[in-house]
């Protein structure tokens, strides 16, 4: 509606101008005198003007006779074209100018007009394979979302075109949530052009999602095959497809295969996590505890995590604590100024009843990453040393309102998983966990239920073992050795908001609370 108002008002600027030029013409004294061939011409300004214009028009007429009696001498030696070429050539004109503006809108994001201006180069050109792109991507782009994906199928039908139809409909389907629909458009996509990188990490990322993990493996062997993905990346992903294909395995009771998927994830990323956690139950119920700690001790050296040392203690799950300390030396010498090397030698020796030395073997970290995990322990430490309850409690309550420490984390969008997993819950990224500290602190309760290793049980054995209580401690009250960390939560979570209040013992060791 402005377009054509805007036009109506220049058509009358125009018509006004000219008639406003006309008038001054006439009105002008003098003119133009012409003499030729003993013929002399008198012509007044207007005539002049009028003159002009028939001249060049006359120029331009000549020159469309003399391309088109080119155009039919070609036709008469024998180009059969000839002469259809000529009156194409200002059609093409035209269309190209309309592909370049429709290229242009497109371009600043005018949607429509990129629309009308590839409808218009279609006119013209007649090359769908052209102007459906154009108009596929102005539709999306102006919220037509329905015109857009029949343009799509239109490619559909001509070889040249098929994959960009195929890219286009899947990216709706992606955006509307169709992933079975899109998992089928990616395999087709992916069979038309295989070296495609986006198709290629599309199909991974779908068929990740679908679990289908010997698929992705395919796929993954595609990208370094065609030069997409370093051979260390390719490594490591391939670990994690191995995996997961072994824990899907796993959960459908094919023991022997899962074994074998198992250990040839751990050979292939030594120092994924769980794969070597996976590997080393594998050897153990194979009856090779040698290997199962080999595997356990290339991770340990790599990152140590709690989940590597609760592996480890399974490994000879009958043993006592003083054989169980010696044989964690294998890991604890490995880092022993990192904090999780640290934390087991605590535990460990918490759950040998030799607390002072639990205490030197957690060291600073009580002041220094001070997390749910750290307080924790060391109320289990001052509870085996005979602290009163309120000192114990004090730290649990501090335990309760830490940060959780280190826990699964996706690099992608940051967000806390319970355990690790292939592919991030939250924004669907692969193999983008990592075990690290989260950005914000967290109730500690809720990182202890998260961190799958747990803290005393899961490496110092069964709770009974280390449950006899001890007489004659200081305050008179029986002492837990090793109590289980659910229990000392549970009388953290019975204190009033300050334990100090209503109370007439107070902390032993005030400067730790």
């Amino acid at each position: 509606m402005i377009w054509s108002l805007i036009k109506i008002i220049g058509f009358v600027v125009f018509v006004a101008a000219a008639t406003l030029g006309a008038g001054y013409l006439l009105e002008m004294d003098g003119g133009v005198r012409i003499a030729f061939a003993g013929y002399e011409y008198n012509l007044t300004p207007i005539k002049t003007v009028i003159a002009m214009v028939i001249l060049v028009v006359a120029v331009w007429v000549l020159l469309k006779l003399l391309s088109l009696a080119v155009a039919i001498l070609r036709f008469l030696n024998g180009d059969e074209t000839a002469i259809s070429r000529y009156f194409d050539r200002n059609r093409e004109r035209k269309g190209h100018q309309a592909l370049s503006e429709g290229l242009m809108a497109l371009a600043s994001g005018e949607g429509r007009v990129a629309m009308a201006k590839a409808a218009k180069a279609e006119k013209y050109l007649n090359k769908p394979e052209l102007t459906n792109l154009i108009t596929a991507q102005a539709a999306e782009m102006a919220g037509d979302h329905k015109k857009a994906e029949d343009v799509y199928k239109r490619l559909l039908k001509d070889q040249s075109t098929r994959f960009v139809g195929v890219r286009g409909i899947l990216k709706q389907k992606l955006a509307e949530g169709k992933t079975d629909v899109a998992l089928k458009l990616a395999q087709a996509g992916f069979e038309l052009k295989p070296k495609h990188e986006e198709m290629q990490d599309t199909l991974l990322r779908l068929q990740s999602q679908t679990e289908d993990w010997s698929g992705a493996r395919d796929t993954l062997k595609a990208k370094l095959k065609f030069g997409n993905l370093p051979r260390d990346v390719h490594k490591r992903r391939d670990a994690v497809l191995a995996l997961s294909e072994a824990k899907t395995r796993i959960e459908a009771g094919g023991e022997g295969q899962s074994h074998a998927a198992t250990i040839e994830a751990n050979r292939l990323s030594p120092d994924l996590i769980p794969a070597a956690i996976l590997a080393a139950q594998a050897h153990v119920e194979n009856g090779k505890p040698r290997l199962a700690v080999k595997a356990l001790k290339k991770a340990w050296e790599v990152q140590p995590h709690p989940d590597l040392a609760a592996a480890f203690g399974a490994i000879e799950p009958e043993e006592t604590p003083e054989k169980r300390i010696k044989r964690f030396t294998a890991l604890t010498t490995i880092h022993p100024e990192h904090r999780e090397t640290k934390l087991l030698l605590a535990e460990l020796n918490i759950s040998a009843s030799d607390f002072p030395a639990a205490r030197r073997a957690l060291g600073d970290l009580v002041t220094t990453e001070p997390d749910a995990r750290v307080l924790t322990i060391m109320a289990a430490i001052e509870r085996g040393e005979g602290a009163s309850d309120v000192v114990v409690k004090g730290w649990l309550a501090r335990a309760l309102n830490a940060p959780s420490g280190p826990r699964w984390i996706c690099e992608n969008c940051h967000h806390i998983h319970a355990e690790w997993a292939p592919v991030c819950e939250n924004c669907q990224s692969f193999d983008t966990l990592a075990w690290t500290s989260p950005p914000k602190s967290e109730v500690a309760t809720d990182g202890l239920v998260a961190t799958s290793a747990g803290v005393l049980p899961l490496i110092v054995g069964t709770i009974e073992e280390f449950n006899d209580p001890v007489e004659d401690s200081e305050d008179g009250n029986d002492v837990v050795i090793a109590p289980e960390v659910e229990t000392l939560i549970t009388e953290a979570e019975i204190l009033p908001d300050n334990p100090d209040e209503n109370s007439e013992d107070k902390p032993k060791n005030e400067s730790n609370l």
